[in-house]
């Protein structure tokens, strides 16, 4: 097992994806998906990892919670932080999500995990942008200044996420196919423009569903997928997955390049 695949996005972000177009979808030999079940750490493929989707005894878990939970016999998806303890414990180099974390002003993430966690850990990310409501640019300063590059996949800027809502220089473009180092390290492989959102104006309506959520003490980044995902008629949900599933499949080759 070379990689491990974050389950926060499979778990909570994707509304209209079912059980059974996920496993329709996802490839049979992606088996590294990874989370916590009553303080055991799961790695598994789709099909194992289904059932624990509609589990309502469950929390999200960072880097930071991660200790506790398998001390503590929690259960939980794991964010993209998360995935990189996990896998640094198990001697793994690379992790895969989606859509990360940065700096923002969502209540309790201001700094997010995923952020310290490249820059700290000999683990390196490959996601697919930062979310679109994120100060994007900022995030990529501060991996910057904390000594951590971010590079793209055929491209060497960070337009957005699910809308393209930014336009961030990077540090370089990933080249051959190969990472050159562990660890310190953030590579992005972003959904072409043309696959995006392309009505900017629910972004506002995504970001004001998530404040809703927070300000009743919920979680910002569900309850503002499940907006996203009603505005464009699960369509965005749709978009998710098949980035993650690419991201998955690269990661694929680039450990065997």
């Amino acid at each position: 097992m070379k990689f491990l695949v974050e389950t926060c996005l499979l778990t909570h972000g994707l509304k209209s994806v079912t059980d059974e177009l996920l496993l329709a979808e996802w490839p049979k030999d992606i088996d590294c998906i990874a989370w916590v079940d009553r303080g055991r750490a799961r790695i598994g493929g789709v099909e194992e990892y289904i059932p624990f989707r509609s589990r309502e005894d469950i929390i999200r878990i960072d880097r930071d919670k991660l200790p506790m939970a398998l001390s503590q016999g929690m259960s939980g998806p794991l964010t993209a932080s998360g995935t990189m303890a996990l896998a640094e414990s198990m001697g793994i180099s690379l992790a895969v999500s989606c859509g990360i974390g940065g700096l923002c002003d969502i209540r309790g993430e201001e700094l997010c995990p995923d952020l310290p966690a490249i820059a700290e850990m000999p683990v390196t990310l490959l996601a697919t942008a930062f979310k679109d409501m994120l100060d994007i640019s900022g995030s990529v300063e501060w991996l910057r200044s904390h000594g951590a590059k971010v590079l793209g996949v055929n491209s060497g800027r960070c337009t957005g996420y699910l809308f393209s809502s930014a336009d961030v220089q990077l540090d370089g473009v990933l080249e051959n196919d190969t990472l050159p180092q562990c660890g310190g390290m953030l590579v992005l492989n972003p959904i072409p423009e043309k696959d995006r959102i392309q009505d900017i104006s629910l972004l506002q309506q995504g970001i004001a569903a998530g404040k809703a959520e927070e300000a009743r003490g919920g979680y910002y980044h569900p309850a503002a997928n499940a907006e996203f995902d009603r505005l464009t008629d699960g369509e965005i949900s749709r978009i998710q997955l098949r980035s993650i599933i690419a991201n998955a499949q690269l990661a694929g080759k680039l450990i065997q390049g």
